[in-house]
């Protein structure tokens, strides 16, 4: 595997990884179309643990079938394919090395009621990980929810164990809590979370595009006092990407609710221009009929090549 200087660059981040770890972030961002180019699409397919079977796939029926989702990143030439635990057992032989994939080690799900407090339970092993032939690990956080602590020490603890098996830690880190629902994707929650997230020792940082609303009076007093560009969203993705160690941690950008192509298009090229690390994307993918959803992700890939 030739390693680009652009990767290169990227692993010297990485200051305190072992040899296992940096050859697994290389896996990453070597894989696919965007080998090489220090970018990555991601297809993550965790929603059936979130939402329900019905509400991801009932769109697309053959979305029911895990093999869909491994097939799907294969031929686009996907960077990676996360999934929960019996979501990658159940394509784990047939696919063996034929795309890097990420275990997600905790999940939720939306028949708990609303007056319990977010949070994730720890579904999965470091030793599954290892026996998928995983390449990271995935975990969720909910910076601002009232069980957010208990999360960081979980993360903590899976994170040195996966680092010490040389397996990558990529976080997804989603405000919740007493913040206003404008507020969880105000570019001043947004860009705390990320960099909680690079706090805690992730390699890659998940969070969701920032809007220009700003959430904490004292944080909206700094913005405004230091004159933050915040008016576009390449401007919003750049200040995020600054959050996390100026630049210094790799950063990818959820795609959410199925929405317009070109909409989700526009998105990757501000995130792009923003020096953003690319998208991970699942429902704009598996809820589209198959051919939609393979020329997506072509354009995608275009975009972050």
């Amino acid at each position: 595997m030739l390693i680009t200087p652009a990767v290169k660059k990227i692993l010297g981040y990485y200051e305190s990884d072992n040899p296992g770890v940096k050859t697994n972030l290389a896996r990453l961002l070597m894989h696919g179309k965007l080998a090489g180019t220090g970018n990555l699409v991601i297809l993550p397919v965790d929603q059936g643990f979130e939402h329900g079977p019905g509400r991801s796939y009932a769109a697309n029926p053959s979305a029911y079938d895990p093999h869909y989702h491994f097939q799907m990143a294969v031929d686009g030439g996907l960077s990676a394919y996360a999934a929960p635990l019996g979501w990658l057992e159940a394509g784990a032989d047939t696919f063996a090395g034929a795309v890097p994939t990420i275990l997600k080690m905790n999940s939720s799900n939306s028949l708990l009621s609303k007056a319990v407090a977010p949070n994730q339970a720890v579904t999965a092993s470091i030793d599954d990980a290892l026996r998928l032939g995983c390449s990271a690990i995935g975990f969720t956080i909910y910076p601002g929810s009232d069980d957010s602590l208990s999360m960081f020490e979980d993360i903590r603890e899976l994170a040195h164990e996966a680092k010490s098996c040389g397996l990558a830690v990529i976080i997804w880190s989603y405000a919740r809590g007493s913040m206003t629902k404008e507020g969880e994707t105000a570019l001043d929650v947004i860009a705390y979370g990320a960099h909680m997230a690079a706090l805690l020792g992730a390699h890659v940082i998940k969070v969701k595009l920032p809007t220009a609303h700003l959430e904490m009076p004292e944080a909206k007093h700094q913005y405004l006092t230091h004159h933050v560009k915040i008016d576009t969203l390449v401007d919003r993705v750049r200040h995020v990407k600054d959050c996390c160690f100026n630049g210094r941690r790799m950063v990818v950008f959820s795609g959410g609710e199925t929405k317009d192509i070109q909409d989700v298009l526009a998105d990757a090229k501000a995130i792009r221009a923003g020096g953003g690390n690319g998208s991970i994307i699942g429902r704009n993918c598996f809820q589209r009929p198959h051919a939609e959803a393979m020329n997506l992700l072509e354009e995608l890939t275009k975009i972050y090549a």
